[in-house]
C-alpha cells in the first residue's frame, strides 16, 4: 500500500510544526501539506484529496466540524479529530467510532490512530464516513437535525424549513449553492453555512425546483445557476467548478446528462 497522502489542519504553527514532526516517524505517512483554518483546509481537500486530515476542532472562523461539514461525501477522506475536549467529547468520539488524538499527541496514540486511518483506508466507505462524523458533531454540538413536519411544508414555495432542535430556519432554494448526502444527513450548503436535516436524498429532491437543481452524483445535488466550469480533474474524473469556489466529482452516470444541460445553458 502507498503511503497515505496526509494534511495537517491546525491553527497555530507550533502545533502543527510538532505533529509533523511526530508524524514524519512512520512511513505509512506522507504529508502532502499543512493548513492554518478551515477554508483553506477545504480548498486544498478540494484540490489534492489527501487521504487523511489531521483536524483541529477548535479554530476561529470554521471550526474542524464546519470542515467535515463543507466536505462533500462522494471524496471524504479519513479525518483523525486533533482536540483538546474534556472527557465527555471524548465518550462521543467513542461511541461514533470517530478517531482522535489529545493534545498534546503523544506517540503511541498516533500510532494507533495511524493503523487505524490505514485500516479505515482500505475498506473506505466515503458516505458512511460522514454520516458516523455528523453524529457525532451533532451529539457533541447538542444539535438534532430534522425538517419540520411534513404537513406545514408548502411544496410549492421558494423556501426550505429545516429544524435545528428547537429552531427553524428559513432557507430560500434560491440561495443555495448544493447539497450533499450521507445517509438520512442532509447537508445544505448556502454560502459559508451548511446547515443539517434529516432526510432522504429523494424527498428532499422533490422539494427543489427541477429547474434549478440536478443530481451530478448519488450523493450531490447542485443549483445549476452556481456552475461557473465543468472540467476534466487530471486523474480523468469529471468535476464543476461552483461560483463559491467548491468543486465536486460527477459521477460517471450523470456525466454526460451534466454536460448536455451545461451546453443548453
Amino acid at each position: 500500500m502507498l503511503p497515505m497522502k496526509t494534511v495537517i489542519v491546525d491553527d497555530e504553527p507550533l502545533a502543527r510544526r510538532g505533529l509533523k514532526i511526530r508524524l514524519q516517524q512512520f512511513g505509512e505517512i506522507d504529508i502532502v501539506g499543512e493548513c492554518a483554518n478551515g477554508r483553506e483546509a477545504l480548498q486544498f481537500c478540494a484540490e489534492h484529496s489527501p487521504d487523511v486530515v489531521f483536524l483541529d476542532i477548535q479554530m476561529p472562523g470554521l471550526d474542524g466540524f464546519d470542515v467535515v461539514k463543507g466536505l462533500p461525501s462522494d471524496d471524504m477522506p479519513i479525518i483523525i479529530f486533533v482536540t483538546a475536549f474534556d472527557h465527555y467529547a471524548v465518550e462521543a468520539f467513542n461511541v461514533h467510532a470517530v478517531d482522535y488524538v489529545l493534545k498534546p499527541a503523544e506517540d503511541d496514540r498516533l500510532a494507533e490512530a495511524v493503523g487505524k486511518a490505514k485500516a479505515r483506508l482500505e475498506e473506505k466507505d466515503a458516505l458512511a464516513e460522514k454520516q458516523r462524523l455528523l453524529g457525532l458533531i451533532n451529539e457533541i454540538r447538542g444539535q438534532h437535525p430534522g425538517d419540520v413536519k411534513e404537513n406545514n411544508i408548502d411544496k410549492s414555495s421558494d423556501t426550505l424549513f429545516i429544524k435545528d432542535g428547537l429552531e427553524v430556519t428559513a432557507v430560500k432554494t434560491a440561495d443555495i449553492d448544493w447539497v450533499d448526502a450521507a445517509g438520512d444527513y442532509m447537508c445544505i450548503h448556502v454560502g459559508v453555512q451548511t446547515h443539517i436535516m434529516r432526510s432522504t436524498m429523494k424527498e428532499l429532491e422533490s422539494r427543489l425546483p427541477e429547474n434549478m437543481f440536478q443530481r451530478v452524483h448519488r450523493s450531490t445535488l447542485v443549483n445549476f445557476d452556481r456552475i461557473k466550469k465543468v472540467f476534466t480533474h487530471h486523474n480523468g474524473d469529471y468535476c464543476l467548478m461552483l461560483n463559491c469556489g467548491t468543486k465536486l466529482k460527477i459521477g460517471r452516470s450523470f456525466k454526460d446528462k451534466i454536460k448536455q444541460l451545461v451546453n443548453n445553458r
